[in-house]
């Protein structure tokens, strides 16, 4: 009657074990987590697409402030040379050389103003490219918090039953027999995911769900402790 006893505790036991193990699954296995982990690859995708936008932005400011420094200085300059030429005073071959030079100033002007247009037109780009991937960054950190606070609360319910499940386990163990006690550890962790512990129904294992003949569960209940003839699994009578 002890015996018979113990190893309905087993089965009990077997059974917070499964329910555990289908919690610890089931906290390893949130649909949300490939979500969150998709998130978190767009965000560091989108980071470094904002960060590489940022330095283009960097760069076309630069190569304007650049360009336009240049135009200043030639500008001033062709205005200068030009009022030297026609202040006068100048021999004809000194006028000629000075009047080339004005010409290929203010052809150099209009070409820097040209640049400076298309610099222009390139940071207008930048910085849309950048403020979109600004506001996308900010929406892609939005949905990993969202995400990670949805999963924290989902793992704080799971392993708040776990501990009660747990709790349940630490009452049953004493109360199994020692020796059947690491049989069924030795077997949970041969067989893991697999039913080690079955109740004895009408002949049927609950492990396999395989019939016993009568001479086999007679052969099957002559062992201590019982085991199935088909899947070794304890049997429970």
């Amino acid at each position: 009657m002890e015996e018979l006893r113990s190893l309905t505790d087993l089965l009990e036991l077997h059974h917070v074990d499964t329910e555990i193990d289908r919690l610890l699954e089931d906290r390893q296995n949130l649909p949300a987590l490939d979500d969150y982990r998709n998130a978190d690859a767009a965000l560091r995708r989108l980071t470094t697409e904002r960060d590489a936008a940022a330095d283009s932005l960097k760069e076309a400011l630069r190569s304007l402030d650049k360009t336009s420094g240049e135009l200043d200085i030639t500008k001033a300059k062709a205005d200068t040379e030009e009022m030297r030429l026609y202040a006068g005073g100048l021999s004809a071959r000194d006028a000629d050389y000075l009047r080339r030079e004005v010409e290929m100033l203010r052809t150099q002007v209009t070409s820097m103003e040209d640049e400076s247009i298309e610099l222009m037109e390139t940071l207008e780009a930048a910085e849309a490219e950048s403020a979109r991937l600004d506001a996308d960054v900010a929406q892609a950190e939005t949905t990993k918090q969202r995400l990670e606070a949805s999963i924290k609360s989902e793992w704080a319910s799971i392993d708040a039953d776990i501990a009660v499940k747990e709790a349940t386990k630490g009452d049953l163990v004493p109360l199994v027999d020692g020796a059947v006690l690491e049989l069924y550890t030795e077997l949970r962790n041969s067989r893991e995911g697999q039913p080690v512990v079955g109740a004895l129904v009408d002949g049927v294992c609950g492990a396999c769900h395989l019939k016993l003949s009568a001479a086999e569960e007679h052969e099957a209940r002559r062992e201590h402790p019982p085991r199935c003839i088909h899947c070794r699994a304890i049997l429970v009578p």
